[in-house]
């Protein structure tokens, strides 16, 4: 993330602050041998926390790759956003057969 704005790197920074929160709370739930579901409540939503702040991070990220002077995105940018995509968003399911 580079030359961010105020207002976006502490959108981001409030959600990370909020995530670590959470999971400080789920050891200690861990700690308090609390139920195993209420565990796995709590991560569940820190893991949506956490898949929430990487879209801004994304988002962010994807408006300074394809800024342009010219306006338009070259193809060097546009692959580096995609594979940058790829990659956070781990390995593409294969298709499966149709069945006849």
């Amino acid at each position: 993330m580079t030359e961010q704005q105020l207002p976006e790197k502490e959108e981001i920074l409030a959600r990370l602050r909020r995530v670590e929160g959470q999971i400080r709370g789920i050891q200690r739930m861990v700690v308090d041998e609390r139920d195993c579901e209420a565990i796995v409540t709590q991560l569940m939503a820190a893991r949506a926390a956490l898949d929430r702040a990487s879209m801004v991070i994304l988002t962010h990220h994807m408006q300074q790759c394809l800024a342009d002077p010219s306006g338009r995105p070259s193809q060097r940018q546009l692959q580096r956003i995609i594979e940058f995509f790829v990659k956070f968003a781990g390995p593409i399911p294969e298709a499966q057969p149709v069945e006849e």
